[in-house]
């Protein structure tokens, strides 16, 4: 695993706890918390869920950045193109590439993907957050089915 400092971007940041414990959470490029991706993973405190999701969760966020997107704002059909342009077979423009140069998410990291988004945004919802995205997520599925053309051609 090649190690590198992230600068100038949301990373995810290791937490040394009392007892040897590890927590994971989301910083912005100073250094301060990202606390709305805090208090979701805080909820998965001392499991190994925790870390996963950090890392699904910060590649979002940056996404959201580069949109020009407040969590706060989005949308489901903003969801589902996330989706699709990480490896979800999904049927829309998607719009410029990202994460470019890494292959699309297969089957099982789409669908952990889909997982933490929707984990997240109904945690938001439920803190008064975008209340109207999470009332369709309780009732939505998230894309995962994996976008097998794109998976072979690694775009």
């Amino acid at each position: 695993m090649v190690r590198h400092l992230v600068v100038g971007d949301l990373r995810v940041q290791r937490i040394e706890r009392k007892g040897g414990w590890r927590s994971w959470t989301i910083v912005w490029p100073e250094g301060a918390l990202h606390a709305e991706a805090d208090r979701f993973l805080r909820v998965h405190d001392g499991s190994g869920t925790q870390k996963t999701y950090a890392y699904y969760l910060v590649d979002h966020l940056r996404w959201l950045e580069r949109e020009c997107l407040a969590f706060g704002a989005v949308q489901l059909r903003d969801l589902e193109r996330y989706m699709g342009i990480v490896g979800a077979d999904v049927h829309m423009p998607l719009g410029e590439p990202w994460r470019v140069g890494k292959r699309p998410y297969g089957r099982d990291a789409s669908a952990t993907a889909a997982s933490c988004l929707k984990g997240f945004y109904l945690h938001q919802a439920s803190l008064g957050v975008n209340v109207g995205l999470g009332e369709k997520l309780d009732g939505t599925r998230l894309p995962s089915r994996v976008d097998r053309r794109r998976s072979l051609l690694g775009t």
